[in-house]
């Protein structure tokens, strides 16, 4: 292949790697736009890996073939490393990504190896407690921001702490904000931990298996609450670092506001999943506070 054709199938793919972050991530998008232009590519490539991998098992009307697609994408991992040709877009963006800026494969393995984990999981098997679910954010998440880091040259202890209190806070909140949609498509709240569960009565024993009412929305409310208070603490652990992180990370660590914004919307709706609010606008948020919001924090080199 020529230096032009390949520089211009990169281009396609990295193209392609924005497209898809705008259509299925977009307030992660808008976070992207302020970064640097030297970071842009390496990090809407691996945002677009996340959209990938995040997207696999709702995508898939059979739930085999949503985990063939992350076992497809746990070898692709191997093959980009070994600066083996792919043809997916995604695949060919992060292999140029690896080349360019050697972005640490744990990060990434560790993402989809998550997933995986989650994908064998059976419908009736709850998580037992909040940190497993703070594992899995962090798993997904913050190894995203991590990887956004190292992409970037960026080597500080201070940025790596905020990143995976963001990570976490992040996970952990699009995991409540999901909560209904698994709940349809699984007949089950998967993602509230047996001990959260039980504290607020929603756990029922049947047949030796543990459930999870779904009949009790001021109780569910209670532990969205509980839940999103655990996202808060870490959101404001990562802003109690601010002042050590140096000023080229902070704009990686610009997830930090939509994280806010999830926060004031789970607020402002007393925390009830099913309030036809939460998916107004962007995150619940009217697109242009949104947008205002984000830029406010950017210009004043805050997260």
């Amino acid at each position: 292949m020529s230096g032009a054709s390949s520089s211009g199938g990169i281009r396609a793919a990295l193209s392609y790697c924005v497209q898809q972050v705008r259509r299925y991530d977009y307030h992660h998008y808008l976070c992207l736009l302020e970064l640097p232009a030297n970071m842009r590519k390496a990090a809407f490539a691996l945002r677009a890996f996340n959209v990938e991998t995040s997207r696999a098992m709702d995508v898939a009307s059979d739930p085999k073939i949503g985990l063939m697609r992350l076992l497809w994408w746990q070898e692709a991992l191997d093959k980009i490393y070994s600066d083996k040709v792919i043809e997916h877009p995604v695949a060919q963006a992060l292999t140029s990504v690896v080349s360019e800026h050697k972005v640490s494969k744990s990060w990434l393995k560790r993402a989809v190896e998550a997933r995986i984990n989650d994908a064998n999981r059976e419908n009736n098997d709850i998580p037992q407690t909040v940190e497993e679910l703070e594992r899995y954010a962090e798993d997904t998440t913050s190894t995203l921001l991590y990887s956004t880091l190292q992409a970037g040259g960026i080597k500080s202890t201070a940025a790596d702490h905020a990143a995976s209190h963001i990570g976490k806070a992040s996970g952990l909140l699009l995991l409540l904000k999901s909560l209904p949609y698994h709940a349809s498509r699984n007949h089950q709240f998967s993602y509230i931990p047996a001990k959260v569960a039980e504290k607020h009565g929603l756990l029922v024993h049947q047949s030796g298996q543990s459930e999870i009412k779904k009949d009790s929305r001021e109780a569910l409310c209670d532990a969205v609450f509980e839940m999103a208070s655990v996202a808060n603490a870490h959101l404001q652990k990562a802003r109690e670092l601010a002042g050590s992180v140096p000023a080229e990370a902070r704009p990686v660590l610009l997830p930090a506001v939509p994280v806010q914004v999830i926060l004031d919307t789970l607020a402002r709706v007393q925390f009830d999943v099913y309030d036809p609010r939460l998916a107004r606008g962007i995150l619940g948020a009217p697109p242009l506070l949104f947008q205002l919001k984000l830029k406010w924090y950017s210009w004043r080199g805050k997260y």
